[in-house]
């Protein structure tokens, strides 16, 4: 397993609001130029699940009274100089009760459910963790050759 060589792709501190997924997309986007050692293939399995995973941040972390201009989120990308990448995604909203290894493919029918199934079935391994008063998400893409 390849570690993060300190090579940073991006680093982003935003509010948790639907923006951030356009802001964070677009950033990774333009980061891309800067690291070509990053394939393709690599970069479409992480930013799809990167996105999925801030999708269910922004939708699930918050209360409903939890007031906005607090709810705050970290999104960090380091390449590990074998063209594979590492993230983390760090909020301050509530304890998510998850285990990702229970997470699964809903029914072709179910209207929702998928963002973490797919974020698992893209990466290499996925991690959540509780650290403070803070949840924190792992991520790590290896290079396929």
């Amino acid at each position: 397993m390849s570690e993060p060589t300190g090579r940073p792709v991006a680093r982003l501190e935003l509010p948790a609001d639907p923006e951030a997924l356009d802001t964070a997309h677009d950033a990774l986007d333009a980061a891309w130029s800067e690291h070509p050692d990053v394939g393709a293939g690599e970069r479409l399995r992480f930013v799809t699940a990167l996105m999925e995973i801030l999708g269910n941040v922004v939708e699930h972390a918050y209360a409903a009274d939890a007031r906005a201009h607090e709810r705050r989120l970290t999104v960090e990308v380091d390449g590990d100089g074998d063209g594979g990448l590492h993230g983390r995604i760090e909020d301050n909203g509530q304890p998510a009760a998850l285990d990702l290894s229970d997470v699964a493919m809903p029914d072709a029918d179910a209207e929702s459910g998928r963002g973490l199934a797919l974020a698992v079935a893209a990466l290499d391994d996925l991690s959540y963790e509780r650290v403070g008063s803070r949840n924190v998400w792992t991520l790590r893409c290896e290079r396929r050759p």
